[in-house]
């Protein structure tokens, strides 16, 4: 948070003249038409590759608030960027709201993903973000520009949060838990072949939500699975873990109350 403190530099010493003139020019340009979308858009893009994030963050924040309700997903997820950038790393309070508007509107969008886990490893709850990451990895793609920073930065995260991690291949998609059929088909099956079925299916998954982590559809898979095969206790348990898993995730959150009622687990 201090770096974001330090004065920036009017212009980076390593520019090109050319180019260096051209950042001044853009600069007064903009300053003279505080209302030009246009030329907020090109001066934050423009300050942020020269490392100038504060003032790039104040280009961007005036792009968003002239767009209004026109501004995209991508112009507010970038305003969140910016200002992490501007506090070298850190999640501050006003990135952390921007970040919960842009999941408000799009609960898997990944550049407010990655740095939300950011935050919460830095609010002291590794366990949640590795959970996030390990997601962001599984669902992909490769060429996504969260995926790198996540995998240089997981491993300890992952430490912390107390798992035996193996990365997983990026965009290999969530383990496999059982399917509606397959509940069914449980019921009509002996008490042994059940349990037997409890412990190859519905343990699995429960084992690997506890140590890896997983979306929101296999959270809400393994309670209403527990629930139909009368497994309450459990059900509850997990039910109560997602919901602290997800509590800052609306759209998910959502999700696991319905499992929660389909289990007969919500109050």
């Amino acid at each position: 948070q201090a770096e974001a403190e330090l004065p920036v530099p009017e212009v980076a010493p390593d520019l090109s003249p050319d180019y260096a003139s051209l950042l001044k020019q853009l600069r007064t340009t903009v300053a003279s038409r505080p209302d030009d979308i246009q030329g907020h858009v090109l001066l934050a893009q423009n300050e942020a590759r020269v490392g100038n994030y504060i003032a790039a963050a104040k280009a961007q924040s005036t792009v968003v608030r002239l767009k209004g309700a026109d501004a995209t997903l991508e112009d507010v997820s970038g305003y969140a960027e910016l200002l992490v950038m501007a506090a070298g790393g850190y999640v501050s309070p006003e990135a952390e709201a921007v970040l919960r508007a842009v999941l408000k509107r799009d609960v898997e969008n990944g550049t407010a993903r990655y740095y939300w886990g950011l935050m919460l490893i830095q609010t002291g709850r590794p366990d949640l973000a590795f959970r996030m990451w390990d997601g962001l990895l599984r669902r992909g793609p490769e060429d996504a520009p969260w995926i790198a920073p996540i995998q240089a930065q997981i491993g300890p995260v992952a430490e912390l949060a107390g798992v035996d991690y193996t990365p997983p291949v990026v965009g290999s998609g969530a383990l496999r838990g059982p399917s509606s059929e397959d509940v069914e088909a449980a019921k009509d099956m002996t008490p042994a072949e059940r349990m037997e079925m409890i412990s190859t299916m519905v343990d699995g998954l429960s084992q690997r939500l506890a140590t890896e982590g997983g979306p929101v559809e296999d959270w809400a898979r393994l309670i209403s699975s527990l629930g139909v095969l009368g497994e309450t206790k459990r059900a509850r348990a997990i039910f109560e873990n997602a919901r602290e898993v997800f509590a800052n995730d609306p759209a998910a959150m959502d999700d696991i109350n319905r499992a929660g009622e389909r289990a007969g687990v919500k109050e």
